[in-house]
């Protein structure tokens, strides 16, 4: 996943002007279309179908993007439809900003191939038709902002605070209860499709995932490494030595001291043994101590 992540920045870097800009607003906006068009029968026609893309209709290879939630004309509907939008089109927006232009467009896109290979794949592989639903597409970009934002805090019922972090963990928990069920069932082919829908997320964010999903032993063992316990060491060191000394921090290497030289950083090297400061020119340039 890392070296597919890796590609996928470089690839970034060096055509900074692929992309699309603002694809979300043009998703968000062509659903809110959908959403309002009076015609019945609209889902299934804009759905996605393989032996009906093999006759001719080959729209459905895309317009099962833009199909909303629901249908209906009711106040509620129309409330819920407006705030998912919204929100879709806010962390959409906000991955964009984070990521640019061209990594986004990369990850919506990576999403909407990934369903539509699993779907031809069960339908043609194993006879099975996989409806598509934007809903897991649009779920790997709220697992992504989670992931980027584990702290950001959203309205609940539009009144109660909670972190999106919670939120992300709850819907994971029903994410992969729904799977489980779907091959308990019998339906291991339906069941894995979430799975592959956001597919995208893993190979878009999975260092960052594995960074917050980190155990906190981990984390615990890290603060007590002996290079961290020196780093202590040494601090504690030089302030007792430094009103014995001219200067607090001289570098082994060129001699230079926080006296003579105010601005400079020095830092204690982890890899020395003993408590040894370098000035930040030598710091990764120099013969370890043993």
């Amino acid at each position: 996943m890392k070296s597919i992540g890796r590609a996928i920045n470089k690839f970034c870097q060096k055509y900074p002007k692929f992309g699309i800009p603002r694809l979300i607003m043009f998703v968000v906006i062509v659903t809110a279309i959908v959403f309002l068009l009076p015609l019945q029968g609209l889902r299934a026609f804009i759905s996605f179908h393989p032996a009906l893309i093999l006759q001719g209709e080959i729209w459905r290879i895309f317009t099962w993007v833009f199909i909303p939630l629901n249908f209906g004309g009711d106040f509620l509907s129309i409330l819920f439809t407006a705030l998912t939008l919204y929100f879709y089109y806010f962390i959409g927006s906000t991955l964009e900003r984070e990521w640019g232009t061209g990594k986004f467009t990369i990850f919506y896109i990576l999403g909407i191939l990934l369903n539509i290979i699993y779907a031809s794949v069960a339908w043609f592989g194993f006879g099975q038709a996989a409806p598509l639903n934007p809903m897991y597409l649009n779920l790997s970009m709220f697992f992504s902002f989670a992931t980027l934002y584990p702290d950001f805090t959203i309205r609940m019922l539009l009144f109660i605070p909670i972190k999106i972090k919670w939120v992300a963990i709850l819907s994971a928990a029903f994410f992969l209860f729904d799977i489980i069920s779907g091959i308990i069932a019998g339906r291991p082919v339906l069941a894995l499709l979430p799975v592959v829908a956001i597919f995208n997320y893993f190979v878009i964010c999975g260092g960052d995932l594995i960074e917050v999903l980190r155990p906190l032993r981990t984390h615990v063992k890290a603060q007590t490494r002996p290079e961290v316990i020196n780093f202590k060491k040494a601090a504690k060191q030089a302030k007792q030595d430094v009103a014995n000394m001219p200067y607090r921090h001289k570098c082994a290497v060129c001699g230079k001291t926080d006296t003579d030289y105010p601005d400079l950083e020095f830092r204690y090297c982890s890899q020395c043994e003993g408590y040894h400061c370098f000035c930040m020119e030598h710091i990764n340039n120099h013969i370890h101590f043993r």
